[in-house]
C-alpha cells in the first residue's frame, strides 16, 4: 500500500484539471455572490451560483484592469475561465479571465455605475452650473481636427459670430488615448485662461466610439473647470456622462456653437432699435432743452434787467420801511410800559412819604421802629425830604 501526502494529492488533482484543455477556457454563466474587491493587490475574489450550485472565483488585477464596469452581488455574468485547485486549500475553483455582463453590455453598465455614483456626488446638480458669457471673445473647441465636427463649429461661429476668437485644441476622441488628451487640453484653458466658453465634444457614433465621454477622469475635468463648459457629443439622442456634468448640452456640435456666441445678425437688429431710441431720446431732451432756454430768455430779468432791479429796489424799499414801522411801534410800546412801570415805582417810593412832612430815624445805619430801640442819650439821624438832622434823645 503506497502513502500519499495531502500536498501530493492536492497537486495531482491540480494537474490532472489544468492537463484537460477542455477546462482550460471554459465559458460559465451564472450570478456573482460573496463579491470582494481586494483594493491594494486589485485581485476581485468571488462565487458564482446558480439554483443547483456554486463555485468560488477569482479574477487576478490584470484581467480585472480590463474590465469596464465593476462587478457587484447579484450581476448575471458569463466569463471565460480555467479550472484549476487551490493547491494550499484543496478548493476547487475557476481562474477568471475575461467577463462580461449577460444581457446588458459591459460599457452600458459601466455608464449606469458611473451616472449613478457621480450624481450621489453632487456632480450632475443644477445648483453648480454655470452661465454661459453673455458676448465671449474666445471660444475654445476642443475636439478631432479632422472630423466633421469641427467644420460645423468653425462654419457656425463663422456665420453668426465673427468678432469672437477660436483656439483649437486637436485631441483623439474615441480610443485608450482619448481621455487623457481631453483631461489635458481642459486643464490647459483652466490654466491659461485661454477661452471664456469651451465646447467639447465630437460627431455621432457607437457607445464604444463615445466611451472616452463617459471616462471618469473627463467627467471631473469637466466638473473642475472654471470656464464653462458645454458639451457636444453625438447626435441628439445620445447622451454622455459629459452632457450631465458640463455647464450646459448641446443636441449636437453645430447646436453648441449656435448657443455659445449670439446672433450677429439680431445683435445688429437690435443696435439698430436701440440707435433709433437713442436718437428719439435725445431730440426730445433738445427739444425740451429748447423750449426751456426760450422760456427763460423771455423772462423780464433777461429782457429788461433794470426794470428787474428797479422793482427789487422797491422791494426793498417797502421792507425797510415796514421794518422801520414795526420798529417804532416796538419802541413806542415798551416806553409806554416803560412810563406806568416808573409811575407805580415812585408812588410805591419812600422819598415820597418824607414830602408829606414824615422823617425817619437811624441810629448809624439802623431804622428805629420802636421806642424800646432807643435809650436817653444816644443820638440819632432823622431823614427828612430835603436832607438830614442830627438829634439826642432825652
Amino acid at each position: 500500500m503506497q502513502v500519499i501526502s495531502v500536498s501530493q494529492l492536492n497537486r495531482y488533482v491540480k494537474s490532472l484539471l489544468e492537463g484537460d484543455k477542455r477546462l482550460a477556457a471554459v465559458y460559465i454563466g451564472g450570478e456573482i455572490s460573496n463579491f470582494t474587491n481586494h483594493y491594494k493587490s486589485g485581485h476581485l475574489y468571488m462565487s458564482l451560483k446558480d439554483e443547483g450550485a456554486l463555485v468560488k472565483a477569482v479574477m487576478f488585477h490584470g484581467s480585472a484592469s480590463k474590465l469596464k464596469f465593476t462587478p457587484e452581488n447579484g450581476m448575471k455574468v458569463i466569463v471565460r475561465a480555467r479550472v484549476s485547485l487551490y493547491e494550499r486549500d484543496g478548493s476547487f475553483q475557476i481562474y477568471i479571465d475575461e467577463m462580461q455582463p449577460d444581457g446588458v453590455g459591459a460599457l452600458q453598465i459601466a455608464y449606469e455605475q458611473l451616472k449613478k455614483r457621480l450624481a450621489q456626488e453632487g456632480l450632475f446638480d443644477e445648483k453648480r452650473k454655470q452661465p454661459l458669457p453673455r458676448y465671449p471673445n474666445r471660444i475654445g473647441v476642443i475636439t478631432s481636427p479632422t472630423g466633421a465636427a469641427v467644420r460645423d463649429i468653425f462654419n457656425v461661429l463663422d456665420r453668426r459670430y465673427r468678432l469672437a476668437q477660436i483656439v483649437l485644441a486637436p485631441v483623439l476622441v474615441q480610443g485608450e488615448g482619448a481621455p487623457p488628451q481631453l483631461i489635458k487640453a481642459l486643464e490647459w484653458f483652466n490654466k491659461t485662461n485661454s477661452a471664456d466658453v469651451i465646447i467639447i465634444g465630437r460627431g455621432g457614433g457607437s457607445i464604444e466610439e463615445l466611451w472616452a465621454f463617459n471616462d471618469e477622469g473627463v467627467a471631473r475635468a469637466v466638473a473642475d473647470s472654471h470656464i464653462p463648459v458645454i458639451s457636444a457629443v453625438g447626435h441628439e439622442t445620445d447622451f454622455t456622462i459629459c452632457d450631465f456634468v458640463a455647464d450646459l448640452r448641446a443636441p449636437t456640435p453645430s447646436a453648441a456653437a449656435e448657443l455659445a456666441v449670439p446672433d450677429s445678425e439680431q445683435l445688429l437688429v437690435q443696435l439698430s432699435k436701440l440707435q433709433m431710441i437713442a436718437r428719439r431720446n435725445v431730440k426730445a431732451v433738445l427739444e425740451s432743452s429748447s423750449q426751456r432756454l426760450a422760456s427763460a430768455c423771455s423772462r423780464r430779468c433777461l429782457t429788461t434787467p433794470l426794470f428787474y432791479i428797479e422793482e427789487q429796489s422797491m422791494r426793498l424799499d417797502y421792507l425797510t420801511r415796514s421794518f422801520v414801522h414795526a420798529a417804532q411801534n416796538r419802541i413806542n410800546e415798551s416806553e409806554r410800559r416803560l412810563g406806568t412801570l416808573s409811575a407805580k415805582l415812585d408812588a410805591m417810593s419812600p422819598l415820597k412819604v418824607l414830602a408829606r412832612g414824615y422823617s425817619i430815624p437811624y441810629i448809624g445805619s439802623n431804622v428805629v421802629k420802636s421806642v424800646s430801640d432807643v435809650s436817653s442819650g444816644d443820638k440819632l439821624s432823622l431823614r427828612v425830604s430835603d436832607g438830614t438832622v442830627k438829634c439826642k434823645v432825652v
